[in-house]
C-alpha cells in the first residue's frame, strides 16, 4: 500500500524536497520537532528497519551518510544534530516507509533527561 511518502517520490503530494538522487530523497518535515527537521527516505519500498534484509545495507547508509552531507552543507554539523530512524508502533513509526529523520538547529537535550 503507497504511503504518503510514496505519493512525495511520485510528485503526488507537494513536499519541500532538499535532496535527491537515485537512491533516496529528503524533504522538511510538515510537523518539525526541531528548527531543523529533515526526513530522509529511501526511493526503495522497505517498510520499517525491521523489515530490511542484509542486500538493503547500502541504501541504508547512504541514507545516514545523505543526512551527514546535508548538515555539513547547510552548516550546522559543527554544532551538531541527531538522526533517528523509529520502528514499528511502539517505537514511534507513524508512516510504514523506513525513514531516517534529521533534527538539528537547536541543543537537542540527552536521551533520559527529563
Amino acid at each position: 500500500m503507497p504511503t504518503t511518502f510514496h505519493k512525495i517520490i511520485r510528485r503526488e503530494i507537494p513536499a519541500e524536497i532538499v535532496h535527491e538522487d537515485e537512491h533516496l530523497i529528503a524533504f522538511r518535515d510538515i510537523a518539525p520537532q526541531a528548527p531543523v527537521h529533515v526526513l530522509f527516505v529511501p526511493k526503495e519500498t522497505i517498510p520499517t528497519l525491521d523489515a530490511a534484509t542484509p542486500s538493503q545495507a547500502e541504501v541504508i547508509g547512504r541514507l545516514a551518510l545523505a543526512a551527514a552531507d546535508y548538515a555539513r552543507r547547510e552548516g550546522f554539523a559543527a554544532d551538531g544534530y541527531r538522526i533517528v530512524m523509529n520502528c514499528n508502533d511502539h517505537g514511534g513509526q507513524t508512516v510504514y516507509q523506513m525513514h531516517l529523520h534529521l533534527l538539528a538547529g537547536a541543543p537537542l537535550g540527552r536521551f533520559g533527561t527529563p
